[in-house]
């Protein structure tokens, strides 16, 4: 039953649908949103648009409406585009993210914890570190510039 409702989301979960979830997404989640503020803060031609696709999202059981007709987000999926972004603080960042910032960390303090000098070790420890940060730099960007916006 939750596999059929997560193909039903993932299907309708694309395009200008998506833009405004993932909007929702990095907003604060306590506070509702309204229809006008979608419209202006995502550049829509009109209100229609935005309600036409925050009732989208309110029929995949994402949104509830509240009594003054603004919109509240009531469960999160991770489908499509969005497995690869995790929430932090109001931002939605690349899981790599989290991995190239380690392997960066780590690749600057080497030289301060152990003084290079040109033994094997530091060389092949150096080269690893280049090789694990550029790879792991490489890959969040990738998936950044997958986002839906």
């Amino acid at each position: 039953m939750e596999e059929d409702r997560e193909r039903v989301v993932e299907s309708e979960l694309k395009g200008l649908t998506l833009r405004i979830y993932w909007h929702i997404l990095g907003s604060n989640k306590k506070e509702g949103i309204g229809v006008r503020p979608i419209q202006r803060e995502l550049g829509l031609s009109s209100p229609s648009v935005a309600l036409h696709h925050l009732e989208k999202l309110r029929t995949l059981g994402l949104l509830d409406k509240g009594v003054t007709g603004d919109y509240r987000l009531v469960s999160q999926v991770k489908v499509g585009v969005l497995k690869n972004f995790v929430g932090l603080l109001g931002f939605l960042l690349p899981r790599y993210f989290f991995y190239s910032t380690m392997f960066t960390v780590m690749l600057v303090l080497y030289p301060f914890l152990y003084p290079p000098n040109l033994s094997v070790h530091n060389i092949m420890a150096l080269v690893f570190g280049v090789t694990a940060a550029g790879v792991s730099w490489n890959e969040t960007l990738r998936v950044w510039r997958m986002r839906p916006f």
